[in-house]
């Protein structure tokens, strides 16, 4: 018997046998908030270190662009495959971020006493960023297979150890901040899963102990747990103008660079601690001072505001993942992303230590760019999970 195709029971069988190719449920608030950002980097940029490269003004403009490029099409890439395929690698994704890190410390490029990347023919790839993103992949997909006992101690133990032993590692590059964002990620996971506050509380009360054992105790021994300049770094912030000749001058500059700004900036002709090199890092750590520099208030409520809307359509797709593997990964990626812009605007306005952690798509870096791009597509991925699972539900009940 052949189908009638004026039977509207017919109709909706065929239409069920042959699905439409639908255009694919992105974020685009998100999408909106990633292009925003990436523009503002390179707007940036294109004023910051015009004089920085002799003979190049366009030199970081053009990498940053290069690198922004690579990133959105692997984030599209990655926004069209099912995020929970990636749950079955966790242990070869674990091992190849243990394995990167242990080779950078072993046969890494050195600069500046620190080995932190390998140096290639266009860009110089720094493992522990990729780091941040496969160890939440892989953490997550840990906590999933022992989804029946995440609430006991020994699970918030195991993940703990988890997360702590790529943060030592990398702090043993040396690179403190990227260590903290481990640390932070692990933190972060646990918290998504609704480990007991008894948990944290204990945590918390390790975490001072090692601090104190690291910057009081150990030092009085003559064992110095840090380099020195990172326990400089640490502390210079609380009284920064004690010695703003050494360990307070990056922030001591940094706090005129903003503050010259006032509400709509000097422009880039008159921005005088970028141009004559008074702020260091300008185009890396410190390329919040220059936005509030030349861009002043606006300029910097405009960044700040794509960041929030960033945060807050990761959150939502938290709330909106099919399974509890999305959930992990997006508030994992959301707290990675909220630690390091809150580390990082904190450090320029003087109320954290300089840590070295960049601002995630605004400060220039190939590494940096393109992890926090596939995180970002990471995100995307598991919005279109849960769209495509919303849908084929209503299309089977209105059936």
């Amino acid at each position: 018997m052949s189908a009638d195709p004026t039977n509207p029971i017919h109709r909706r069988v065929d239409d069920l046998a042959q699905p439409r190719r639908a255009p694919i449920p992105v974020d685009m608030l998100l999408a909106l908030a990633v292009v925003g950002l990436l523009v503002c980097s390179l707007i940036t940029l294109q004023d910051a270190t015009r004089d920085d490269v002799p003979g190049q003004p366009n030199f970081y403009v053009y990498r940053q662009g290069a690198y922004a490029v690579v990133g959105l099409v692997l984030m599209v890439l990655l926004t069209r495959i099912d995020y929970t395929r990636l749950r079955e690698l966790k242990y070869g994704l674990y091992a190849a971020m243990i394995g990167l890190i242990v080779m950078v410390i072993l046969v890494g490029s050195a600069a500046r006493g620190s080995r932190r990347s390998f140096s290639l023919p266009f860009f110089s790839f720094q493992p522990s960023e990729l780091g941040k993103l496969l160890l939440i992949l892989a953490l997550s997909a840990f906590m999933v297979d022992r989804v029946r006992r995440l609430r006991d101690r020994d699970t918030t133990l195991r993940v703990m150890v988890i997360a702590l032993v790529p943060a030592t590692l990398v702090m043993l590059q040396p690179d403190l901040g990227t260590g903290l964002v481990y640390v932070v990620i692990g933190l972060s996971t646990l918290f998504v899963v609704g480990t007991s506050w008894r948990h944290f509380a204990g945590l918390a009360a390790i975490g001072a102990a090692v601090a104190a054992l690291a910057l009081v105790a150990a030092p009085a021994a003559g064992v110095d747990v840090l380099k020195p300049y990172q326990t400089d770094r640490l502390t210079a912030f609380l009284n920064p103008s004690e010695n703003p000749g050494s360990e307070g001058y990056q922030q001591n500059q940094s706090k005129i660079a903003i503050g010259s700004g006032q509400k709509t900036g000097r422009g880039a002709e008159r921005a005088t601690q970028t141009r004559l090199n008074f702020l260091p890092e300008h185009h890396t750590d410190f390329i919040f001072a220059v936005v509030g520099e030349q861009f002043g208030f606006l300029g910097a409520a405009i960044v700040l505001s794509l960041y929030a809307l960033l945060i807050w359509r990761g959150l939502r797709i938290l709330t909106l993942a099919k399974n509890l593997y999305g959930a992990l990964l997006a508030g994992g990626i959301v707290a990675m992303l909220m630690f390091q812009v809150f580390v990082n605007v904190g450090m320029t306005v003087g109320i954290m230590p300089i840590t070295g952690v960049p601002l995630p798509l605004m400060s220039y870096g190939g590494s940096s760019v393109l992890m926090t791009l596939l995180a970002v597509g990471v995100l995307q991925s598991i919005h279109v999970q849960a769209r495509v699972s919303v849908a084929g539900k209503s299309r089977v009940l209105s059936y």
